[in-house]
């Protein structure tokens, strides 16, 4: 089997294509995506004794907020999305050790999954910490972006840790 086959936004032809979810029925789906950030000690010490809020806000409670509005404009953002209406979206962000740990829940009752939703609020909220944090250090790392699990739909997946 090519490629093409495997990929569900790739045609027979090998053109890219939006998937077709006309036929499928609206089940309740969600996804749970994380992303962590390193940050240096002196700029994970401040954030720690909450000493940063910057001309911009407190840095969590920003990284939030952008989280949540990054997933209601998923399908403006990644061609092939579709765009949903989301039920609801929650970001939490901790520090957990010498990380940031960001956490995203997506639901939806639809077509179509919202593991991209999730995907994007903590990729854009932990974009955020970096630009809020940059001021005192370039030295931030975004380490990982991934799904931890989903539900609804013909799989489910759950990530152990």
């Amino acid at each position: 089997m090519s490629d093409a086959k495997e990929l569900s936004h790739i045609s027979d032809d090998g053109k890219v294509k939006m998937v077709d979810v006309s036929n499928k029925h609206a089940s309740l789906r969600t996804a749970v995506a994380e992303a962590r950030v390193m940050l240096p000690p002196n700029v994970l010490d401040r954030l720690s004794n909450h000493e940063l809020v910057l001309a911009k806000g407190p840095v969590f409670q920003t990284a939030i907020i952008a989280g949540i509005m990054a997933a209601k404009k998923t399908g403006e953002l990644i061609p092939l999305c579709h765009p949903i209406g989301l039920d609801e979206v929650n970001v939490d962000v901790i520090v957990v050790n010498d990380e940031v740990v960001i956490t995203g829940r997506a639901v939806v009752h639809a077509k179509t999954g919202v593991e991209m939703e999730a995907l994007t609020a903590v990729s854009v909220a932990a974009l955020t910490i970096y630009d809020m944090c940059k001021a005192l250090s370039h030295d931030i790392e975004i380490k990982s972006i991934r799904l931890m699990k989903k539900s609804g739909g013909k799989s489910e997946f759950n990530r152990e840790s």
